[in-house]
């Protein structure tokens, strides 16, 4: 079965084992104060089913409506699924938000140079009527600071697909933002 908080794929057979564990903690929340003596291992995969459910639906722009009905289908109680995504929906927003602010770390492009060779005549061809695009890329690395050079040459005809690919990029940027 499919589902869509898992990017409409199956859910990972992991996380249908710890939908019982998640249960179990909603079902034990008051007591968890008092008497209830959930293993370590318990918590952290309730920490981690419940991170993977929350950012796998909030990165597939799921529902609260939808996530709900899933989580039921998985074995998880009404009552828990609901106020689960209750909570999701109030901070559905804000999670997408930190999502796209920690994710795509590419390194980041501080300069491009170019110059463009067009030879005339060769000893070695007889007709050379193509020009040769060189570029130079400076690319820092987001994490580490480090710049790189990263030299590159093109065919005239290779040169515009990578220039209307780029602007294609460029307006799905925007429109994103």
């Amino acid at each position: 079965m499919r589902f869509r908080f898992c990017g409409d794929l199956d859910c990972p057979d992991w996380v249908l084992a710890e939908i019982s564990t998640l249960a179990k903690i909603y079902e034990k929340i008051l007591k968890l104060t008092s008497d209830a003596k959930l293993e370590s291992g318990d918590v952290k995969a309730t920490i981690a089913v419940l991170s993977f459910i929350l950012t796998s639906a909030a990165k597939h722009s799921v529902d609260s409506e939808s996530l709900s009905s899933e989580l039921q289908q998985l074995g998880l109680p009404k009552e828990h699924a609901t106020g689960l995504c209750r909570s999701y929906e109030e901070k559905q927003s804000p999670l997408q938000d930190s999502l796209r602010a920690c994710s795509l770390r590419l390194s980041q492009l501080d300069s491009v140079s170019w110059r463009v060779d067009y030879t005339l005549s060769s000893s070695e061809l007889q007709e050379v009527n193509e020009p040769l695009v060189h570029l130079m890329f400076s690319v820092r690395d987001r994490d580490s600071g480090v710049t790189e050079t990263v030299p590159m040459a093109v065919s005239a005809d290779k040169f515009r697909v990578l220039l209307a690919e780029l602007k294609q990029a460029q307006a799905l940027m925007k429109t994103l933002l």
